[in-house]
């Protein structure tokens, strides 16, 4: 049987491996456009005589670009989708900037960067955000890997993965 040390060694080590993995996950991925989702992702872990506390999280984002967003034309097995609103055009104005994004029209000119705003909205609100799965698939791997004592001792049958909002 393992003492609470090994037990605490051993969900840190889970929680540190399911953060760097999900970071690198984000840059791999190239969702890692400003950083912001990328430094957002923390977790706490807490070992007691009978009990485990663990929790993650992140930006609200996140959660969207893990599990992905059925649009109204093509659908994602995930639990989010856009119904009748599209995204706020106005929030990829920045990323814009940031991707060094200046399509032309066919008369050579610059689009402008909020004509450039609404189609990607329009185009998410229509086809959706693919699932990543950047931090579901380190989670799941690490959890996978968890001494089977931690699992039988602490009786972790079914993990609800709950992420909290910053």
């Amino acid at each position: 049987m393992l003492d609470s040390k090994e037990v605490q060694e051993a969900i840190d080590k889970f929680r540190k491996y399911v953060i760097q993995q999900s970071r690198s996950n984000l840059t791999k991925q190239r969702k890692n456009v400003n950083k912001s989702l990328y430094n957002s992702i923390n977790g706490v872990s807490k070992v007691n005589k009978n009990s485990i506390s663990l929790y993650f999280e992140m930006l609200d984002y996140g959660i969207f670009q893990d599990k992905g967003v059925s649009g109204k034309v093509k659908k994602y097995n995930t639990d989010f989708s856009y119904k009748s609103k599209m995204p706020p055009s106005k929030v990829f104005d920045k990323w814009i900037v940031r991707k060094g994004i200046a399509p032309r029209n066919e008369k050579g000119q610059f689009m402008s960067r909020k004509s450039l705003s609404y189609l990607i909205a329009r185009k998410i609100f229509r086809e959706g955000i693919k699932p990543s799965l950047f931090f579901t698939k380190p989670f799941e791997k690490a959890y996978d890997s968890l001494p089977d004592e931690i699992i039988e001792a602490y009786g972790i049958d079914i993990v609800n993965l709950y992420l909290e909002k910053k």
